[in-house]
């Protein structure tokens, strides 16, 4: 299982929520699969709040299948009676099978009229037995994914190589370390990442900090809040407030009095 809850900032609202590593034959295609679970009692809504993972999604609903594009801001989704989504993180290599300017999607949702798709995910989200259900839904949407048979290019694997390198190496702080690591040039990358994710290399490396502050934040109440600052590469403790400000809406200090109040409410 992979990280259960970077990047949703509320996740004592959520019930039921899971990533699932994508399987072996779709890792160039696909980073993990996300499927959250609810049933929210009559009269109570739950606004769940994200900061989401700098790539696209393709998810399949109750009612439709959608392709949502990169994010650039904090976003939220009010959750009210029972229901369900499975979701596919995609890795940028996919993207240009769905759209050809991710760009042009950033906080935006296109539906997309794939009824094969739903009608086998939905099949599996009617199970008794929710880890089956889960199984078999990731098993669903990978057979049709390899089915469709979408080709990888090198450029894609580049991206893709890009979008690994900057979420997991905290030391990658510039646009001109990946482009070094990767032995291509700034402009190179710029380009691709253009192509097959829709933001710029250096707003992904402001966006893994920020998920990063804001999970050691909420999950260390008692950490330093300048000392993840530094760890994380930021100037200073004013630095993280400002990203934190102005991408979230609310300051570090603010929010882990958020999460505190919000687990005593839906967990205590």
């Amino acid at each position: 299982m992979v990280d259960s809850f970077k990047g949703i900032l509320y996740p004592a609202r959520l019930p039921t929520f899971h990533r699932v590593p994508a399987p072996e034959s779709i890792t160039d295609l696909v980073q993990w699969f996300w499927i959250p679970e609810w049933d929210i009692e009559p009269g109570r809504t739950s606004r769940q709040h994200v900061i989401a993972f700098p790539t696209s999604n393709l998810v399949v609903q109750k009612d439709l299948v959608e392709f949502a594009g990169p994010t650039t801001r904090r976003s939220h989704r009010d959750l009210t009676g029972r229901g369900w989504a499975v979701g596919a993180l995609l890795r940028p290599a996919l993207v240009p099978r769905f759209t050809d300017d991710p760009g042009s999607l950033r906080d935006a949702q296109l539906p997309l009229p794939l009824a094969d798709l739903h009608a086998s995910v939905s099949e599996t989200m009617g199970g008794t037995d929710p880890h089956e259900r889960r199984q078999r839904a990731v098993e669903a949407f990978t057979g049709w994914l390899v089915a469709e048979g979408p080709e990888v290019s090198e450029e894609g694997l580049l991206a893709n190589a890009m979008m690994d390198l900057i979420g997991a190496s905290t030391d990658v702080t510039r646009l001109e370390d990946v482009a070094a690591r990767l032995f291509v040039s700034p402009r190179t990358l710029q380009r691709v990442a253009k192509k097959y994710i829709g933001l710029s290399p250096s707003a992904l490396i402001r966006r893994r900090r920020l998920q990063e502050a804001a999970d050691r934040s909420r999950t260390n109440p008692a950490a330093d809040l300048a000392a993840i600052a530094a760890e994380l590469g930021y100037t200073d403790h004013a630095h993280l407030t400002n990203d934190f400000q102005r991408t979230l809406g609310f300051t570090p200090s603010s929010y882990r009095r958020s999460v505190l109040q919000d687990q005593a409410e839906w967990i205590g």
